[in-house]
């Protein structure tokens, strides 16, 4: 048989010239480095007035997105300008490849997630309570030794007096795991001694018309664990079809109960920033049901025509925290801005939150979404965050072992790998600090019903375990 080589010498040529343009990529970021950034992160990369580049700490983010943005727009509440001005986007992007280059030169590796941490109140002993999970993205507590976790691909994780188990849940259903989709909440009914559900929201997709991309939306079932098998299990919301996405971001979601027994959850714009005011649509909204899924008659939108009437607040662009006041009983909620202007907001029935006629933030591109924050008939956030530390779940803690944080909120921020300690008087947030910086990116945080925080971190796929040392 003959070896047919034609192909050989245009794929070689091919070779040579993609080799070629990366050396000359990667000599051109050496140099544009040294003219504009060794000033500051030192000519070596390992810091000066600046931090180090080269240690594998990112106190900014760590994808390569995120330190082209920085670089582009810069950090002004630290001094970092922004080159936009004067920096092409290949320049950045050639910037970016040569601080990759120089990190992996050094060796750099992310420092291990600390043993201990030191906190304004407590010094705070740091266990691990699950490991070698595949993106979580949900934790919830059936009792005081069973824990169960998502993985977004679509498993159902078991833990069970502190081992997680090898198996999971057999039979839940099938998710579209695609971009940000995938299995995302898992919430456990407070009523669950009684009735045994449990609750999940995943991405939905339908078949495919024509050969065309399947459109998409957040859907919600509960059902029942009985041999570690999903049984009973029945969908408690399913949107239109018709208002299907074929978007693969910006689902939410996450699942809260009230104390009179509704159950909340968001759903996000799906990258469709018009419909969040839209109320015959069912994206970039916060819903109110009843559990078994029915639907409240006194919910603001009900009687409104052609409206979904599950609807409860408008303008949300992505929720992706939610917790209940353990004493007023108010539905507080984070939301991901875009580039700056994530939110933390109260929900009110009714209520419009702005996205997109107001916000605090910008396109990623760095043009103007709106030139307004403010509108009348808009509700403004408790507080943003400018820029986005990209918030993500989000828990009152409610615990025994951290008496001193009684009903303080715990935030969780994907992007600066962070949790946050908020405490609220009034409304208003008189005070924040950081408790946990850099072990990963924080999907959701927990209280547990042994009053330790639980951390679930996309990646590594760890769940923490926090306790006071003492």
């Amino acid at each position: 048989m003959k070896l047919k080589l034609f192909s050989a010498k245009p794929l070689f040529i091919l070779f040579l010239f993609t080799l070629s343009a990366t050396t000359t990529f990667s000599q051109n970021g050496a140099t544009l480095y040294q003219q504009n950034c060794a000033q500051c992160h030192g000519a070596d990369l390992n810091g000066g007035n600046a931090t180090s580049l080269i240690d594998g700490i990112w106190q900014f983010g760590a994808e390569n997105g995120y330190v082209t943005r920085n670089i582009k727009f810069g950090i002004p509440h630290l001094g970092m300008p922004s080159y936009q001005a004067t920096l092409s986007d290949a320049e950045i992007g050639s910037i970016v490849q040569y601080i990759r280059e120089s990190e992996n030169n050094a060796g750099a590796q992310k420092p291990p997630i600390p043993a201990e941490l030191e906190t304004m109140d407590y010094n705070i002993k740091v266990e691990t309570f699950a490991d070698g999970l595949e993106i979580p993205w949900a934790i919830d507590f059936i009792d005081k030794n069973t824990a169960l976790i998502t993985e977004r691909p679509g498993r159902l994780r078991v833990v069970q007096n502190g081992v997680l188990q090898d198996e999971p849940v057999q039979n839940t259903p099938e998710v579209l795991h695609e971009g940000q989709g995938g299995l995302m909440e898992v919430a456990v009914d407070p009523d669950y001694e009684k009735n045994g559900w449990i609750y999940l929201a995943y991405s939905h997709v339908l078949p495919a018309a024509g050969g065309n991309r399947p459109p998409a939306m957040t859907r919600l079932e509960r059902g029942k664990i009985k041999n570690n098998t999903w049984t009973e299990n029945e969908v408690i919301f399913e949107a239109p079809h018709e208002t299907y996405r074929t978007t693969r971001h910006h689902y939410g979601c996450r699942i809260v109960f009230d104390p009179e027994g509704y159950l909340y959850f968001a759903i996000g714009e799906r990258g469709t920033g018009e419909h969040a005011q839209d109320v015959t649509r069912p994206n970039g909204k916060v819903h109110r049901i009843n559990k078994d899924g029915s639907v409240p008659k006194d919910n603001p939108y009900y009687a409104e025509r052609n409206s979904i009437q599950s609807l409860y607040s408008l303008g949300n662009r992505n929720i992706q925290g939610m917790a209940i006041h353990p004493e007023t009983g108010d539905l507080w909620a984070t939301e991901h801005g875009p580039m700056g202007g994530d939110e933390l907001n109260l929900i009110r029935a009714g209520k419009n939150y702005g996205w997109p006629v107001i916000t605090y933030g910008l396109n990623y591109n760095g043009t103007i979404i709106t030139e307004q924050t403010h509108k009348e008939g808009m509700e403004q956030p408790i507080l943003y965050w400018k820029p986005s530390i990209a918030v993500c779940g989000l828990d009152f803690y409610r615990g025994s072992l951290f008496k001193k944080w009684e009903n303080r909120l715990l935030v969780g921020a994907l992007k600066y790998e962070e949790v946050r300690l908020l405490q609220i008087e009034e409304e208003r947030v008189v005070h924040e600090q950081v408790i946990l910086k850099g072990a990963g990116r924080v999907r959701d945080v927990s209280t547990g019903p042994d009053g330790a925080i639980y951390v679930v971190l996309n990646n590594p796929g760890t769940v923490l375990r926090l306790i006071p040392e003492n």
